[in-house]
């Protein structure tokens, strides 16, 4: 694609080393490098894995006790509780616990997200399974476990697996797998069958002394079948396994309508367990009349077991895809399920043991004498108790329920014959069976202990079905999740792992020295973080700079400016800090390869290769050749990146052999789905963990078209520390909630991963490259482009998301005028987005399903509250007027509209400037008063005696919220310190620049970076020229937010300039047309070949600059030329100037200003009308609620009344911060789960990878010494 012209060398480059041996002293900027993991995010990983571990063994212990002693209690023999109907209502009640919490989920699911129709076989067939695992589990559990006795009962549980195993030799079989594995589920299936085979016999064995042959052969029957039964609940494991088209096309369905599938099924397995319930009960001769005449002891027990058994199942599942998606698959869900039932098993034994030991259970009687320590006649002792009702009866009266449970436990066994009469073999073949069952589990489980998780991973992607089995708890966990034959995953790895292309892309105007070296910086340490030269083959980088309005003419010469040469000043020194090795004091300098300067039809590029590998590439723009701003910026890289580079290729191959349509298509989609673009503003700073951060979530949800991360605004002085905690609640609150209800509205283009296939969409790209030619236009495409291209991908049924472990810096305004400026363009265009966004919501729900009808309520929720922002500040104000005053509640709310009423009649007469001034004063003014209404919260509290007042129960909660909010992210914990003044500039953010934006909507200039054109060379004036040499002394001063320039002349005179920070922005005809004087470069410019020629003055200027690294003069191919004169011909064009034009845009600016701002402030208007009327209305509006004092206690007589206001102001903002803190509680989870995974594997990534990069450079050295 190149071919070297010229090397460019100086002196210099000769005298390195010379230089090297005497400019010993360095000046290096701040490096934080993450390549070693830190050893206190170790520490964290390992003991949040480990107690997760703990948690879930603790709670499927529990589950699987308290559901075994509720079947205990419910034997027709036990003595627990009396009503034995009670207790089977509430197994049944078990039973269907993970069905009504299916529904729950899935439901939710579809009022916030879309959800398809299975086939009308599909519904059949999974009907079908649900009916027999739904009776399978209920007969077992309602029917046949309350009669054996509790060591069987423990372990049957574990027989489930048995058509898993056998599915498993065959899938082995067919697939030809690993004779170990197959081995492996041979022998589970042996040991299930034998834990069969042994439980019948023993039982039969027994048969006729408790009961008959025909009801024990009943019972073994019905439980066998039963399990057999419960065991098809996994079939989705392995119908894809046979390729049979019935049953591949069946799990599809499913997967596609999962949520509509789940609904069904749950429903279908609550009626069939009901239908059981009701049968048995009335068929076993017992009455549900019974139910109603329940001692309070006995409910107090059921209840119990119950509530323990329900909880700690739900929650054990829930740590169990937690400790999944964490990467503690072994040590964290496998092995504390492997060993559940022994430790049950145990528990159990010594629950028998130690009553039988101690004999207290006989007590009361002489027989403890007899006994002589000899369990057969403990059990028969036992058994006898049981058969003489009127001589247990009271003593049962005197015993608790855990005694009476005891007992019970103790009686399932001793009924036995094996126990009571000392059967050693009938005891052995209960030994070997409930070893049998659970080295069966074990073995057709042990696959999950080799599971390979990604390192961000859906739940259905690990586990089979949506919930669990309330009766198999650790059982149906395991055999839950996928199972998969490590050739086919194998297979199944390679085509996911498939390697990604990353594209950089920044774009820069007038950044500083130091914001220039912190991104250069973060993409060098992308270039050590995934050298080229290694054998790393997940991802691959290539940086991109687009650097706008980077040249100027100097006379006849073309030149950049001082913006483009600090940038190639900063490359070297960034570059020469990266290259070299070694820590001591004489380093190592790697060879530096020779680097590329070339002249473009839009101006000229820059191509470094960096010291490992991969590319720097750096587009100057001329705005006089191609067209300027950002948005321009992010199509130029658009369409060379995704459309030159990615499609053309596809495209080319197709035109050679365009029989190969098909294999080519897919190949193109594949490339599309595996390259990603970040979006960067030139003074961003991150680090390589945030961009696979970002990069997990594009890579593991197909449907995510971007992500964005946590941004955090840097910078010193006040302006910034409101905005870190600005930034913060925004991020807290806004962002998750947003993540977690639908998706993410905007992702910032400072930081922000795309995917190509997203931007190459219909309506999207293309779309993107619209002109602005209405006023609309430009407040919704040019001043938020971002959030506009967001808007775009979700219009056409992209999801936005939100990774908050993904950190990114980025200067933030310094100065109140600039802050002013940059919010004037975000508000404006973040309202129309959203407005665009609104309109279209029924469309949107119907393409996007991640946005739902309930998602578009909430929007409109939060935008109604974004708008009546104004009103609300006036409230609040009016309260602090209202108790610091003593005025009444209606003078205080007319006092708190009257200066915001004065600002915005200002702003329609003053110029921005002065208006910034003014509230910036007001501002000053407006904190007192939010001193005032705080202190007025507190002072009220205190008066009352409660902090239960309209205004204290906010405050406290607001206070409250916002503290565990910074808790649960303690890496930002110290930013809740910018929160008080915050608070203090709640009406400045909330009010009065919301005047301000709304009133100067008409301006579209750009507001931040902004600086005078710089002067021609040659063109200085005489005058100006002595004007300049009489300046003697000159100094800039900052005060605040304000820059001021004193000059002192020859004359003696001092001159105030006008500050340098209201420096009077460019009218809005200059922003939209170029100049006059500058159309002879609007004509097609080559690129010329002569180094002499004063149009390539700019190379030997950069030349120059570059020092060490030698810039080599290259061509860009005929082809890429034509490319580039056609994107300009046909997208990026200079804009021509056209007066009629743009006087039209001028007044239709204005037009709309006045439109939106009408309907802006009248909603604001109508609000403090309604909240007047219902003051004036007072008692009958007014809510009253109990006066609470602050020891607890609560005054009857006392009553305290929300006002109007109060209420007002509670309902505008309380219920929406609430809502948007427990989505903060989910995502945070989620994150940290995110997070500890991603530590977790990285570093195995990295070993790995360099293992791989050192056998390689090994085998060269070998090769190279043989040769």
């Amino acid at each position: 694609m190149w071919y070297l012209w010229n090397v460019h060398a100086d002196s210099s480059h000769e005298n390195i080393y010379f230089r090297k041996s005497w400019d010993c002293a360095r000046e290096v900027p701040i490096i934080q490098d993450e390549q070693k993991q830190r050893k206190s995010l170790r520490c964290i990983q390992l003991l949040v894995t480990s107690l997760t571990g703990l948690i879930m063994f603790g709670l499927a212990f529990l589950s699987k006790t308290s559901f075994l002693l509720l079947i205990t209690i419910a034997n027709p023999d036990g003595i627990t509780i009396s009503t034995k109907p009670y207790a089977l209502l509430f197994i049944g009640v078990l039973l269907i616990a993970p069905s009504l919490l299916t529904i729950f989920k899935n439901f939710w699911k579809i009022s916030f997200k879309d959800s398809k129709t299975a086939s009308r076989k599909t519904l059949l067939w999974v009907v079908s399974v649900d009916i027999l695992v739904a009776s399978g589990a209920a007969v077992l559990a309602l029917v046949a476990m309350p009669h054996f006795d509790i060591l069987t009962n423990v372990m049957i549980l574990n027989s489930i697996g048995i058509l898993s195993a056998v599915f498993q030799v065959i899938a082995f079989t067919k697939h030809r797998g690993k004779k170990r594995f197959c081995t492996i589920s041979i022998l589970a299936v042996v040991l299930l069958l034998a834990g069969y085979a042994l439980f019948a016999t023993g039982y039969i064995r027994e048969a006729g002394q408790r009961l008959s042959l025909r009801d024990t052969a009943l019972m073994i029957g019905l439980a066998i079948v039963c399990t057999i039964c419960v065991s098809c609940n996994w079939w989705e494991n392995y119908a894809s396994l046979f390729n049979i088209p019935f049953f591949m096309n069946t799990t599809a369905d499913v997967k596609r309508a999962a949520n509509m599938v789940g609904i069904l099924s749950s429903v279908v397995r609550i009626a069939v367990t009901a239908a059981v319930l009701g049968a048995y009960v009335k068929l076993s001769g017992q009455e549900w009349e019974s139910v109603l005449s329940v001692s309070r002891k006995d409910k107090i027990t059921v209840l119990s077991l119950f509530a323990i058994q329900a909880i700690s199942s739900a929650l054990c599942r829930w740590f169990a895809v937690v400790a999944c998606k964490m990467h503690a698959v072994r040590r964290s869900f496998v092995y504390p399920m492997w060993f559940v039932s022994p430790t049950v098993l145990a528990a159990f034994v010594l629950l028998i043991w130690i009553p039988y030991h101690k004999e207290q259970f006989f007590q009361f009687s002489n027989i403890a004498q007899l006994l002589n320590h000899s369990f057969p006649l403990y059990c028969q002792v036992m058994v006898s108790f049981y058969n003489v009702s009127d001589v247990i009866s009271p003593y049962l009266q005197t015993l608790d329920s855990f005694d009476l449970m005891q007992a019970d436990v103790t009686h399932s066994l001793c009924m036995r014959p094996s126990f009571y009469e000392g059967d050693v073999l009938g005891q052995g073949l209960l030994s070997s069976s409930v070893i049998s069952w659970w080295l069966g589990l074990v073995l057709c489980t042990i696959y999950t202990s080799f599971q390979r998780i990604k390192r961000i991973q859906r739940t259905r992607d690990l586990f089979v079905r949506n919930l669990y089995e309330a009766a198999f708890i650790e059982s149906s966990m395991l055999l839950n999740t996928k199972f998969e034959i490590p050739k086919l995953r194998r297979e199944k790895n390679i085509k996911e792992t498939e390697k990604m292309t990353i594209y950089l892309c920044a774009t820069m105007w007038h950044e500083t020295y130091d914001e220039m070296m912190k991104m250069l910086i973060s993409m060098f340490r992308l270039d050590k973080f995934r050298p080229k030269r290694n054998n790393f083959q997940d991802v691959s980088f290539e940086s991109h700079i687009y650097f706008d309005d980077a040249f100027q003419q100097d006379g006849d010469r073309r030149t950049v400016n001082e913006y483009a040469e600090t940038l190639v000043e900063v490359v070297r020194e960034v570059y020469m800090i990266f290259n070299e090795e070694g820590t001591g004091v004489f380093r190592e300098t790697k060879h530096i390869a020779n680097q590329k300067i070339i002249p473009t039809p839009y101006g000229g590029r820059l191509q470094y290769t960096l010291p490992q590998g991969n590319t720097i590439i750096v587009h100057f723009k001329d705005k006089h050749r191609i067209r300027h701003k950002k948005r321009w910026s992010q199509i130029m890289y658009l369409y060379y990146l995704l459309g030159w580079k990615l499609h053309r290729r596809f495209y080319q191959k197709y035109q050679e052999n365009s029989m190969a349509k098909m294999a080519i298509e897919e190949e193109l989609k594949k490339m599309k789905n595996n390259t990603y673009l970040l979006a960067l503003d030139g003074d961003t700073d991150f680090q390589p963990s945030a961009v696979m951060l970002l990069v997990d979530r594009l890579r593991m949800y197909p449907e995510v078209g971007a992500a964005c991360g946590r941004i955090h605004p840097t910078g010193t002085g006040p302006m910034v520390w409101y905005q870190k905690f600005e930034y913060a609640v925004g991020h807290w609150m806004q962002k998750t909630a947003e993540h977690v209800f639908g998706c993410v509205l905007c992702s910032p283009g400072c930081f922000s991963l795309f995917r190509a296939a997203a931007l190459m969409d219909d309506n999207v790209m293309k779309k993107y490259t619209t002109t602005a030619t209405e006023a609309g236009h430009y407040v919704q495409y040019d001043q938020g482009e971002d959030r506009w291209l967001c808007t775009l991908l979700l219009q056409q049924g992209w999801r936005v998301e939100y990774n908050a472990a993904s950190d990114s810096y980025t200067n933030a305004p310094q100065e109140f005028k600039e802050f002013y400026n940059q919010r004037r363009r975000w508000g404006p265009s973040t309202m129309a987005n959203t407005l665009d966004l609104l309109g279209s919501g029924e469309v949107t729900v119907k393409k996007n399903k991640s946005i739902s009808t309930l998602f578009i309520l909430y929007q409109t929720l939060t935008m109604g509250a974004s708008i009546l922002g104004p009103a609300t500040v006036c409230l609040m104000i009016a309260g602090s007027f209202s108790f610091v005053f003593g005025m009444s509640p209606n003078g205080a709310l007319a006092m708190a509209i009257v200066p915001p009423s004065i600002y915005l009649i200002l702003c329609y007469k003053l110029s921005s400037n002065i208006q910034i001034t003014i509230a910036a004063v007001m501002s000053i003014f407006y904190a007192f008063l939010m001193t005032a209404s705080i202190l007025s919260i507190i002072g009220d509290m205190v008066l009352e005696g409660t902090f239960m007042t309209p205004s204290g129960l906010f405050f406290i909660g607001i206070v409250t919220m916002y503290i565990v909010t910074a808790l649960l992210h303690p890496s930002e914990f110290h930013l809740v310190i910018y929160g008080l003044l915050y608070v203090l500039c709640i009406p400045s953010g909330y009010l009065l620049l919301a005047i301000y934006s709304m009133v100067n909507m008409n301006n579209v200039s750009w507001g931040t970076r902004e600086t005078a054109a710089p002067k021609p060379a040659g063109g200085a004036t005489a005058t100006q020229t002595q004007i300049q040499k009489k300046i003697k002394y000159e100094k800039k001063c900052k005060c605040c937010s304000w820059t001021l320039d004193f000059q002192v002349s020859e004359d003696q005179e001092v001159t105030v300039a006008v500050p340098v920070s209201a420096i009077q922005k460019e009218p809005v005809s200059a922003k939209l047309q170029e100049p006059e004087e500058t159309k002879r470069y609007l004509q097609k410019v080559p690129c010329s070949s002569n180094p002499e020629d004063p149009e390539n003055y700019w190379i030997s200027q950069l030349v120059e600059k570059s020092g060490e690294l030698k810039l080599g003069t290259a061509y860009l191919t005929n082809d890429e030329v034509q490319f580039w004169e056609g994107l300009k011909e046909r997208y990026l064009k200079p804009l021509d100037e056209d007066k009629a034009k743009k006087k039209k845009i001028e007044a239709d600016l204005k037009d709309l200003r006045n439109k939106a701002t009408f309907v802006f402030f009248i909603c604001n208007a109508l609000w403090l009308v309604a909240t007047y009327f219902l003051q004036e209305i007072g008692g009958p509006v007014s809510i009253q609620i109990p006066k609470l004092y602050a020891n607890g206690t609560i005054d009857p007589d006392g009553k305290i009344f929300i006002d109007p206001i109060g209420l007002m102001f509670v309902i505008g903002f309380a219920l929406l911060l609430v809502i948007q803190f427990f989505a903060m509680l989910w995502h945070r989870l989620q994150t940290l789960i995110h997070f500890i995974a991603y530590q977790g594997t990285e570093s195995t990534v990295i070993k790995k990878n360099l293992k791989k990069s050192n056998e390689a450079l090994n085998k060269e050295m070998v090769l190279k010494h043989v040769l």
